[in-house]
């Protein structure tokens, strides 16, 4: 066997855990591990080894979108059994650098969420489900639908917000505006969301008015850090998907401007990816591939990093609840749907994007399934609420 395929199968054989085949392109084939062969892998040229030995999420995940290595097989348990390996090339510090956007500014926020959230409504209708839910859902049953699901989520988050037909809710980063619309419509709060993405801000106003929720729903196109220098101040507060963005650095801010609009012993609901994790390695905060690709100037914080600021603004941690699970099964439906449409989005969008969302979609699934990253909800209180129930039943 050459030098260079002996690196090929040292790097596969310490990284997966399940029986498979690779075929190289110079015809030889190589058997790694014991049983029957689950996945088959098809390298048909070699790969920029420096590249690989930088960042090889980047690097293998490229070589994925062109074709150079083929996959015939699960590659969502593939991914899941590189993570389960501390020596694989997901784990091992060896293969990625420390690439962490440390703070980000109003235009480079901006940028960053227009580049993943204004690909497309059209795109994003063809997987998710009719709210157009952009985030974990729900499941009281893995045999929920989704749109079942996300609705319970949607429910979920707002029976924990204990809302009154008198509150005022605001939504940071209300994605398509389902929350802040279900807010309306079944508690009559009056409702206000704000986003950065120009196709979700067209798409919700057009939602708003065909509900004839005008009275009641408004959305802005505003950056946080704009809306806390406002006047207005909310009882309650929403933030689903939102903190992953905002940048390390900017964690602290974003928990102050949340803490400014804020009225009284009101409550903030935050939702979001977090990391169960050494508060002290920022690597794990962070994902090649992800951040050149899928999300740039993305940062997932572990559970410390969200707590020492609301302890240091002052602020209550009355509930935190995991929903890992809840997670992959959203992304396995979600994968599923986008599959289901492949053809269609295809002739839009391309082989290269379409195999590019697809190591998004089935990663994503193994990153939760592994527990390599949790998805968790924190409830917030402003000052002390002593009318708070005294158990969990009401968030059911």
């Amino acid at each position: 066997m050459g030098v260079k395929t002996k690196v090929y199968t040292e790097l596969f054989k310490n990284s997966f855990s399940i029986p498979m085949k690779i075929e190289y392109w110079n015809g030889e084939i190589v058997k790694l591990g014991d049983g029957e062969i689950e996945a088959f892998i098809k390298i048909n040229e070699p790969l920029d080894w420096k590249k690989v030995s930088e960042d090889a999420s980047i690097a293998l995940a490229e070589a994925y979108m062109d074709k150079k290595i083929e996959i015939n097989g699960p590659l969502k348990e593939l991914i899941v059994s590189a993570y389960g390996n501390k020596e694989s090339f997901l784990e091992s510090k060896k293969f990625r650098l420390l690439k962490i956007v440390q703070k980000h500014d109003k235009k480079k926020s901006s940028e960053d969420i227009q580049y993943h959230y204004d690909i497309g409504n059209d795109f994003y209708e063809h997987w998710l489900d009719n709210s157009m839910t952009y985030s974990c859902a729900y499941f009281k049953s893995e045999n929920d639908s989704l749109e079942k699901a996300q609705e319970q989520k949607i429910e979920h988050i707002l029976n924990k917000l204990r809302l009154k037909p008198t509150d005022h809710l605001l939504d940071i980063g209300c994605g398509w505006g389902n929350l802040i619309i279900t807010a309306a419509q079944k508690y009559g709060v009056k409702a206000t969301g704000c986003t950065l993405s120009k196709e979700q801000y067209n798409l919700v106003n057009k939602k708003i008015e065909r509900a004839n929720l005008k009275d009641l729903v408004a959305v802005e196109l505003l950056d946080y850090r704009d809306a806390a220098k406002g006047k207005v101040k909310y009882d309650k507060i929403a933030s689903v998907g939102m903190f992953e963005h905002v940048g390390k650095e900017n964690i602290p801010e974003y928990i102050s401007c949340i803490k400014k609009l804020l009225k009284d012993r009101g409550l903030a609901l935050i939702h979001g990816i977090s990391g169960q994790r050494d508060f002290y390695d920022d690597s794990l905060g962070t994902n090649g591939f992800l951040n050149k690709y899928i999300f740039p100037g993305g940062y997932i914080p572990s559970l410390a990093e969200l707590m020492i600021p609301i302890n240091q603004e002052n602020m209550s941690l009355i509930d935190l609840e995991s929903l890992r699970r809840h997670y992959q099964l959203t992304l396995d439906e979600w994968y599923r749907r986008f599959k289901e449409n492949w053809d269609v989005i295809l002739a839009d969008k391309g082989e290269r994007f379409m195999r590019m969302w697809e190591v998004y979609l089935q990663g994503c699934a193994a990153i939760f399934e592994s527990g390599n990253l949790d998805v968790c909800q924190y409830l917030i209180e402003k000052g002390t609420d002593n009318t708070r129930p005294l158990t969990r039943k009401y968030m059911e």
